[in-house]
């Protein structure tokens, strides 16, 4: 039997580093050419394996895939779309069956989060219940930083920097102002059930300089008037205030203070416009002329500011993704373990999917400060390396980052049309 080929592919939203880890995949795989065959990306996902739609990557050229490295967003297209179990859906199984007999897959690789895992997993069964061998490696990826066993997520470190340095520069913007304009600025960022990308905003201010912020995470309730003396409490002192509000910040009851009642395709609830709920609060019960923006894209695209030690590690697991394939190792994700804090060491290890699929890790109650509006020393010391360093892309005379663009040729489909449901 001829070597075996890999499948490649990006799940749910993207981030300023999921293509250096694409980049590590398959450039390791590139190297282990007695091994694996040629390396076929999803195109839009596991969505791309459905429908037959691989793109063939040995099509492109080595300068390419190392500029993956250096660009934003998934490069191969990514996608919302969770496999049901085989009882509930045995036709999608049957169908990947299909497709990884035609194109000889023996090896497969699924870039994203913690639905992401769940598939990954479902794959990794196929063998033993359908009778096809095929070895699945979940690669980590999310901004969120709520996958368990592994110290951070891929994604996470670039997003944080981003928040941290944003918010420190729009707080010097109302600093300026605050006199006879703006006093409080409102800035909202993603995070459903976990705080981690709101802690990071806390970072702009440090024991040098002291900035007002006012933080609030998914993890502590939103008490109204709590949250509008610490604001108010703060535009006194400093005579302005910035404020970092979580997507998923709730009432007490529960409900997100920005729900909109829709859902998405893993049936997470669709959230945005917390910014401007407590904006309105603050104009209406405190008077303060106020600005409020949503990181929304901008945050997790960022790649002109990631950090260096993300692009790193986004990069490692990628590669240590292939080289646990090629062990034999299946239904495992590389797992990011911290060995010091200073000097900032970290090194890979293996985790078991099954205790990574369908869990999020929250920010530990140690991490939020006793009034639920801050960071502590602790979460301090466990950001400050995540978002330490800097790798700049590559920038063209026209003085814009020079991203690659793949040519993205299919290969030949050999069976016959699937219907999604």
């Amino acid at each position: 039997m001829s070597k075996m080929n890999a499948f490649y592919a990006q799940s749910g939203g993207v981030t300023a580093v999921i293509n250096a880890s694409a980049c590590g995949v398959i450039e390791t795989a590139r190297q282990h050419k007695d091994k694996i065959g040629k390396v076929f990306a999803g195109n839009n996902g596991i969505i791309g394996a459905l429908t037959e739609e691989l793109i063939d990557t040995s099509k492109e050229t080595k300068a390419t895939i190392a500029g993956l490295r250096g660009t934003p967003s998934g490069a191969f297209g990514s996608c919302r779309f969770k496999l049901k179990s085989l009882e509930d859906n045995k036709a999608e199984y049957e169908r990947l069956i299909e497709i990884f007999k035609a194109h000889n897959i023996g090896y497969f690789f699924y870039n994203g989060g913690g639905d992401s895992a769940d598939t990954c997993l479902k794959v990794s069964q196929i063998g033993k219940k359908m009778g096809y061998p095929i070895t699945a490696v979940h690669v980590p990826k999310t901004v969120d930083n709520d996958l368990p066993i592994t110290d951070n997520c891929p994604g996470f470190g670039s997003v944080a920097k981003y928040i941290a340095v944003s918010t420190l520069e729009a707080s010097y913007d109302v600093a300026s102002m605050c006199k006879t304009s703006t006093k409080v600025f409102v800035l909202e960022v993603m995070g459903r059930h976990a705080g981690w990308i709101a802690a990071a905003g806390a970072m702009a201010s440090t024991a040098e300089h002291e900035i007002p912020i006012v933080v609030l995470f998914p993890e502590v309730k939103f008490n109204q008037t709590k949250f509008l003396k610490a604001v108010n409490d703060k535009v006194k002192k400093f005579g302005y205030c910035s404020v970092v509000v979580s997507e998923g910040v709730a009432w007490p009851d529960g409900r997100f203070l920005a729900e909109t009642g829709l859902k998405d395709a893993f049936g997470h609830s669709q959230l945005g416009g917390a910014a401007p709920v407590v904006a309105g609060m603050i104009q209406e019960k405190l008077g303060h002329k106020y600005h409020w923006a949503v990181a929304d894209y901008l945050q997790r695209a960022a790649r002109h500011i990631a950090s260096k030690s993300d692009v790193e590690q986004a990069y490692a697991t990628g590669k240590a993704a292939v080289e646990f394939a090629l062990k034999g190792h299946n239904s495992v994700m590389p797992a990011i373990k911290r060995t010091s804090n200073s000097p900032y060491r970290w090194k890979i290890e293996m985790a078991p999917l099954s205790k990574v699929a369908n869990v999020e890790k929250m920010m530990p109650k140690s991490y939020i400060s006793t009034d639920g509006f801050g960071i502590t020393k602790r979460c301090r010391d466990y950001l400050e390396p995540l978002i330490r360093g800097e790798e700049y892309p590559v920038y063209n005379k026209n003085g814009l980052p020079k991203y690659v663009q793949l040519k993205k040729v299919m290969v030949p489909k050999k069976c016959p049309a699937f219907k999604m449901k």
